[in-house]
C-alpha cells in the first residue's frame, strides 16, 4: 500500500545521508577541519661587520677600476684630412765630395794629366760663402790647363766632360772632333778651344749649339814644377 503520508511535492524530503541518523539535518553535519600547521620561523645569521666592509671597498674598487679603463681607452684614430697641404719632401743631402783634391791649393799634378784632354775633378771652397763646388781641370792640346766650374752658370745644373763623340752625336746631335762641355739640361755644348763671351771678358768654352747664356765659370789655373794649383774662381 503506498504511504500513508502524502508527499507534498513544494517540500521535497531531505536526502538521506548513509552514517547519518534520519532524525539529524544534514545540515547539522560538521564537516572536517584541517590541521594548519604552525609555520617554521627561518633563522637569518647576519655576516660579521668586517665582511661588509670588504664588500664595500671591493666594490668602490672595481667602480674606479672601470671608470679609469673607461677614460685610458685609446681613441680612434683621426683620418687624415685630404684637403691638409702635402708634407715638404726633406731636401736631399748634398754629394759627398768623397777624397777630391781641395782648392784653392793643389788639385792635380802634370803626371796625372800627362796626356792632352786628360782631366780630373775636384772642389773649389769659396771662401766668402763656405759654399763647396764641384769643378774639372782640363789639359788642353796646346799645353795650358783650363779649369772651370762643373755647375751650370745661373742655374743648377752639373754640366758634362764628354770624351765619347759617338755620345756628343747621340745625346747632343752634334759632330766633333775631340771632347766637349755640355749642359745635359738644355742641350747646350761648349768648346774649350774657343773663346766666348762673359760678364768678365773672354773665356773658354764658347757656345757652340744650345741655349746657354755663357760659357762655364772659370777658375784660374797656375803651375808649379809638377803641381797644378787652383787658385781663382770668376
Amino acid at each position: 500500500m503506498p504511504d500513508d503520508k502524502k508527499l507534498d511535492p513544494f517540500k521535497p524530503q531531505q536526502p538521506r545521508i548513509p552514517g547519518v541518523s534520519a532524525g539529524k539535518d544534514a545540515a547539522e553535519v560538521a564537516e572536517p577541519q584541517e590541521t594548519v600547521k604552525p609555520a617554521k620561523r627561518i633563522s637569518v645569521q647576519m655576516p660579521p661587520p668586517w665582511v661588509t666592509v670588504v664588500l664595500a671597498s671591493a666594490l668602490v674598487l672595481g667602480i674606479g677600476v672601470a671608470w679609469w679603463s673607461r677614460g685610458s681607452t685609446p681613441k680612434d684614430a683621426t683620418p687624415p684630412d685630404e684637403n691638409a697641404a702635402p708634407a715638404a719632401k726633406p731636401t736631399p743631402p748634398p754629394k759627398p765630395a768623397g777624397r777630391l783634391p781641395v782648392a784653392p791649393g793643389v788639385v792635380a799634378t802634370t803626371d796625372q794629366l800627362s796626356k792632352p784632354w786628360s782631366a780630373k775633378r775636384f772642389i773649389f771652397r769659396i771662401e766668402a760663402t763656405s759654399d763647396q763646388v764641384e769643378a774639372m781641370v782640363v789639359h788642353l792640346p796646346n799645353g795650358d790647363y783650363w779649369a772651370f766650374s762643373l755647375r751650370e752658370p745661373y742655374g743648377t745644373c752639373e754640366l758634362e766632360y764628354v770624351t765619347d763623340l759617338q755620345q756628343l752625336r747621340t745625346d747632343y746631335n752634334f759632330r766633333a772632333t775631340h771632347p766637349m762641355v755640355t749642359d745635359p739640361c738644355n742641350k747646350s755644348v761648349f768648346d774649350l778651344t774657343k773663346y766666348g763671351s762673359s760678364p768678365g771678358g773672354l773665356v773658354r768654352g764658347e757656345i757652340v749649339q744650345g741655349v746657354a747664356v755663357r760659357p762655364p765659370i772659370a777658375i784660374e789655373i797656375e803651375t808649379d814644377g809638377k803641381e797644378i794649383r787652383a787658385v781663382h774662381i770668376e
